[in-house]
């Protein structure tokens, strides 16, 4: 099986092979030519700072020492690090340039393109965290929370790792403060030392420490949560054609499903048109369960990080436990299973899914489940 990840310069030289990158990847071709603030980065466009970052991670003593895999894992972050930034790129009158946005929307873009490349899921994911949270090192100490933050993020990225690109990401540009940021990179990796999640997640007493922190304010970390569910809801994720049925089939068949699919069925609409009557009629058949005490399915493809929560939010009202089913196969199996729906899914419409597609994370709920076929 061949290698899944771009070519990543390897001993003795550590020589980045820039012209085959180039000639392979046409999003790191899409970079040229990208404005960039001048005073961030006054080296030029961001197709020259990913340059000069990825050679500056290729010198850095603690990357060469990493296990090779882990290498390929930060090696490829740097490269996909400001992926979006074209895609959010403005200009306004007075020719100020901004890419505010690009770290979020640069994950979802990483997150595709290597599902494309059939990189593996665990690596995959630790490199779109990566790209999602390359900025918090440089300012984590300018944050009115530092701490929340760094416990928020080693929750996905691992902080260790994230020193580095941002210590890359640093060396890799032209501006007038570069030993602040180096400074902050320093304080952020030794604050998270401190945190105790530099090299792993912050752990907490429990699953309901973990959900309630994150979804509750004015909560500490390490307080104790009494575990007093008044039911289960699960929550199944996935594109269309990953199998959420088929799962629910074969594991819960015995419980109440609230199916996205079935209503929009029953209420006669087509999955291009506007859901806002599905949605309402689903969340009608929820409350009902909930105040019922009744656990029960959800069913839907929950793609977006904000999707979720608004669902979320209901559950942890009424005092249930959320769990949630991830399914996921790889592109060539998602989309022949898709034709072979009943009911098939426009592929317009798995495209636009899969630009706000973000994987559920331990931030979200109280138990995820991935589910990799």
């Amino acid at each position: 099986m061949s290698d899944p990840f771009p070519i990543c310069p390897q001993p003795p030289d550590w020589r980045v092979d820039w012209e085959t990158l180039d000639r392979t990847y046409p999003w790191i071709q899409n970079l040229r030519g990208c404005a960039q603030d001048p005073v961030r980065h006054a080296e030029g466009d961001v197709w020259t700072h990913v340059r000069m970052a990825c050679e500056a991670m290729a010198s850095l003593a603690q990357w060469r020492s990493l296990p090779e895999l882990e290498r390929k894992v930060l090696f490829t972050a740097a490269l996909l690090h400001d992926v979006a930034k074209p895609a959010c790129l403005r200009v306004d009158a007075e020719g100020k340039v901004s890419t505010r946005g690009h770290s979020w929307r640069g994950a979802i873009m990483a997150r595709r393109i290597l599902w494309r490349m059939n990189v593996p899921f665990p690596q995959r994911e630790q490199i779109t965290a990566l790209v999602r949270h390359h900025l918090v090192p440089l300012y984590l100490i300018e944050r009115e929370e530092p701490r929340r933050t760094a416990i928020e993020v080693s929750q996905t990225a691992r902080c260790d790792y994230l020193a580095i690109l941002s210590e890359a990401d640093a060396k890799g540009r032209i501006c007038s403060d570069p030993e602040k940021l180096l400074n902050n990179v320093q304080a952020f990796a030794d604050f998270c030392r401190t945190q105790e999640c530099f090299d792993k997640p912050f752990v907490f007493p429990s699953d309901q420490a973990r959900f309630l922190y994150f979804h509750t304010s004015n909560r500490q970390p390490d307080s104790p949560a009494l575990e007093d569910y008044t039911c289960e809801v699960i929550m199944m994720c996935g594109l269309p054609g990953s199998g959420k049925d088929y799962w629910i089939q074969q594991y819960l068949r015995d419980w109440p499903v609230i199916s996205i699919d079935q209503l929009r069925q029953q209420l006669g609409l087509a999955p291009n048109e506007p859901q806002g009557p599905v949605l309402t009629k689903a969340r009608e058949i929820a409350r009902e369960y909930l105040r019922g005490r009744k656990s029960f399915v959800w069913n839907a493809a929950n793609l977006s990080r904000q999707a979720r929560q608004e669902f979320i939010r209901l559950y942890a009202e009424h005092g249930a436990r959320v769990r949630i089913v991830y399914r996921e196969v790889p592109p060539d199996r998602l989309f022949a299973q898709n034709r072979q729906r009943r009911n098939r899914v426009p592929v317009s419409v798995i495209e636009r899914l899969l630009d706000r597609w973000e994987t559920p994370d331990r931030t979200e709920a109280h138990q995820i489940d991935c589910i990799l076929d």
